[in-house]
């Protein structure tokens, strides 16, 4: 460490020394994790002794299948404490940790695989049962695939969410990671030493990864994954201890919460803390009025990690710049600083370029307050007879509608909705209500019900026009 306390990481062949001291360090008895095992309810609690333990113990294995400082193992494993401890242990043995959601295909896989050529491969033992589950007990099964070093010096390699094409692949350093970690204690209203954080993204993606995993462990946050991804759940997971509790989530989680019909008191429940797509200020609303505390906002991507917040919830829709991050405006779309090329591979000028990555998110900075407003993805605005339409608007309106649960608005040759209902509605009469709020040339030349919209598997709506016209009917 240096003088003034920063952790100085020149690469993933130190991977002891930065794990030891950035996410390891602290006392014994630290509660890191406390589990609720889903068949009896009881609580069991993994300080941080036990934890270092277990990580030494993967470090084992993992160099007795061929994992070698400067080598990769690939990660496909659910949310447990077999993917937390193999991640840390891949680190602090100098490797580079490949992320791969366990809900892939195997093609999805398999490919990513004989790009990256990791020298291990980390899977459960046996299929993982199927359930509404936030983190698993699961046996693993690790298995010698290459003698290759890792091709790049990045300490986690992650495929991009792909909601709108394709997965990117996305390299991060471990000077880089610890920067997020170290960025999020300066970020006020994140949770703080002896608080909980009800842990409910997962750690694959870097919401949970970082903004769950890492800073947690860092800042001495107690993670408490709920038994069950149900709103009841996740309200038993608050209640079930006395000091201040956070949850982390996505939009997708805000609709859990707000089918619990008669929430209990929950003097502990500090906020709720939300990343990826923006969230409607009827539903904000809503939720605040229900629970009674603040819905933050964070904004965020995975080749970058933080880039705002508003964890007050009083700029919404805008976001405060994190501390260290700079943002610009440049023809509409946002930019953020990043010194060099998130990518894997040739880097796309329109994705990267001196020194900017072009988030292909439409939105402002304010140049008085420094606010940013995200006003929705860049394609999302078409001309339709030679006058512009925000689709992100469309959208939003029609969130607002009666009944609607969620929307997918794009432009395929026209302007087309995609919609899910939470009660029975006529399209009539949708139709109808819609045309009491947007003007006929916004409207939805075609709207299509479905029971339920593609995701992907961060629980982002896709937006990818092959998927949505298969899922239509």
């Amino acid at each position: 460490m240096t003088m003034d306390g920063a952790v100085v990481v020149p690469g993933i062949s130190q991977g002891a020394q930065w794990v030891d001291e950035v996410l390891l360090a602290g006392p014994a008895n630290d509660i890191c994790f406390r589990l609720t095992q889903p068949a009896d309810g009881t609580s069991v609690p993994i300080d941080r002794a036990k934890l270092r333990r277990l990580v030494r113990d993967r470090q084992s294995e993992l160099a007795e299948a061929g994992l070698r400082p400067g080598g990769a193992a690939a990660l496909r494993l659910p949310p447990s404490m077999a993917f937390v401890t193999h991640l840390l242990a891949v680190w602090r043995s100098g490797g580079q940790a490949i992320l791969l959601d366990h809900r892939l295909t195997e093609y999805e896989v398999r490919r990513a695989i004989e790009r990256l050529v990791p020298q291990v491969v980390v899977e459960p033992e046996r299929p993982i049962p199927a359930g509404l589950r936030t983190f698993f007990e699961v046996d693993t099964a690790v298995a010698s695939y290459s003698g290759h070093p890792a091709g790049t010096t990045h300490a986690v390699v992650q495929l991009s969410s792909g909601s709108t094409g394709p997965s990117k692949v996305i390299g991060r350093t471990a000077e880089d990671l610890v920067e997020e970690v170290l960025r999020y204690t300066r970020i006020d209203g994140v949770p703080l030493r002896g608080e909980r954080l009800i842990l409910l993204p997962s750690m694959v993606h870097v919401l949970g990864l970082v903004g769950g995993l890492l800073y947690g462990l860092h800042a001495g946050v107690e993670l408490v994954p709920p038994a069950r991804l149900t709103g009841d759940a996740i309200v038993q997971a608050i209640a079930s201890g006395r000091t201040p509790a956070t949850v982390l989530g996505v939009p997708f989680h805000i609709g859990l919460l707000a089918s619990v019909q008669r929430p209990p008191n929950l003097p502990q429940f500090k906020r709720m803390t939300t990343g990826g797509e923006l969230v409607p200020a009827s539903v904000s609303q809503s939720f605040e009025i229900k629970y009674g505390v603040p819905l933050a906002n964070m904004y965020g991507m995975t080749e970058v990690g933080v880039i705002g917040t508003d964890l007050a919830g009083v700029h919404r829709p805008a976001i405060r710049p994190a501390p260290g991050i700079e943002v610009r405006e440049v023809d509409g779309e946002l930019h953020v600083r990043r010194p060099e090329s998130p990518y894997l591979g040739l880097s796309d000028p329109a994705r990267w370029s001196d020194g900017w990555l072009h988030t292909r998110d439409a939105g402002a900075v304010d140049p008085t307050t420094g606010l940013v407003t995200i006003r929705g993805r860049l394609d999302s605005q078409v001309s339709v007879g030679g006058l512009k339409v925000d689709l992100t608007e469309v959208e939003y309106t029609l969130g607002t509608l009666r009944g609607v649960e969620a929307a997918v608005v794009v432009f395929d040759g026209s302007i087309t909705a995609y919609v899910q209902l939470r009660e029975r509605r006529d399209r009539d009469h949708l139709e109808a209500d819609l045309a009491q709020r947007l003007a006929a040339y916004k409207r939805p030349r075609t709207l299509h019900i479905l029971d339920q919209l593609p995701r992907t598997t961060t629980g982002k709506l896709v937006r990818d026009l092959t998927v949505l016209r298969k899922a239509a009917p």
